[in-house]
């Protein structure tokens, strides 16, 4: 599948990063990246003008441009990356994990977070799992995935 294959291609170029912030300085705030029509792929940050910012006033920056993006038709696939606790399948409790929300425009849309934990300064990622993305970048999708 082409959609999953461009996403599959950012997520290899995000994650490294995220993994290189978790080694560097323990944490990353939420960042991004684009694929261009041409199949460029180009890293994106945001800033809301603030020392300490609030995670999730950088993920509706992040989102806000990918939107307008995806509406002027100069995207082809999206990943907006963040740190989440979550609970893996087969878990109880919740751990620290790498998420990144993948959106492409042949709607396709998921959620893919990779646990993880820090042990003398070194992430540890855990084995991926995934859910259903919720299509909030590109147009609507067709009824199939709404």
């Amino acid at each position: 599948m082409p959609a999953k294959d461009d996403c599959d291609q950012l997520l290899d170029v995000a994650l490294p990063f995220a993994e290189k912030m978790l080694r560097d300085h323990g944490e990353f705030l939420p960042f991004g990246a684009q694929m261009l029509l041409d199949g460029e792929i180009v890293s994106v940050g945001a800033d809301d003008g603030e020392d300490h910012s609030r995670s999730q006033s950088l993920i509706d920056i992040l989102q806000a441009a990918f939107k307008d993006g995806a509406a002027d038709g100069e995207l082809l696939a999206t990943a907006l990356v963040y740190d989440v606790r979550v609970v893996p399948p087969g878990a109880r409790e919740k751990t620290d994990a790498i998420a990144l929300n993948l959106d492409h425009r042949d709607n396709y849309s998921v959620t893919v977070f990779f646990p993880y934990t820090i042990n003398d300064g070194e992430p540890g990622i855990g084995d991926a799992f995934a859910s259903s993305g919720n299509y909030s970048i590109f147009p609507s999708p067709s009824p199939l995935h709404a």
